[in-house]
């Protein structure tokens, strides 16, 4: 790569740490072309993104964020996975890491935080901001419903003697 590729890489490299919610560092040697596709489709559905990253590059885009753990990640064949939701991409990685051993969670960035293996797989356990949202708008949903049941269930008892009474009179 020569010197105006890698300062367009580079570029690339800190805009991504520095909008992305998480970072997911993994190993991909042993993968093949169609796994890293299907991991990719499957991440692009979430809206994350994976991208084989050069492990010197990145330790600079790093800009000293996370430390030297931080820089101990990017050793060997390395790919990110990346999201503004922390969930999304931990949780697609770690689901396919589970079908497949030569892909390996090394561990993940979320701001300056790092996590190791184990944290990846706590972050992926939780749910994604779309199903907390989807869990808001019930709670916030569900006295709106009550309330209009309970509103609307003086007319109902008043229709349902009303129809008795017909009945009465009909029989």
């Amino acid at each position: 790569m020569d010197k105006a590729g890698k300062a367009v890489a580079m570029e690339a490299y800190k805009k991504v740490f520095a909008d992305a919610g998480v970072i997911v560092v993994t190993q991909y040697s042993g993968l093949t072309v169609r796994e890293l596709t299907d991991l990719r489709v499957k991440l692009k559905g979430e809206g994350a993104a994976l991208k084989v990253i050069k492990n010197r590059l990145a330790k600079i885009a790093l800009d000293g964020r996370g430390g030297d753990k931080a820089g101990a990640m990017f050793v060997g064949p390395v790919a990110i996975a990346y999201s503004p939701d922390p969930v999304a991409a931990s949780k697609v990685v770690a689901d396919f890491a589970k079908g497949n051993e030569k892909l390996v969670l090394v561990g993940a960035l979320m701001g300056d935080q790092v996590l190791d293996q184990n944290g990846v797989k706590q972050l992926a356990s939780l749910p994604s901001l779309d199903q907390l949202r989807g869990k808001i708008i019930g709670l916030i949903q569900a006295p709106a419903t009550k309330i209009a049941g309970i509103v609307a269930a003086p007319a109902a008892q008043l229709a349902r003697v009303i129809g008795a009474y017909a009945n009465k009179d009909a029989a």
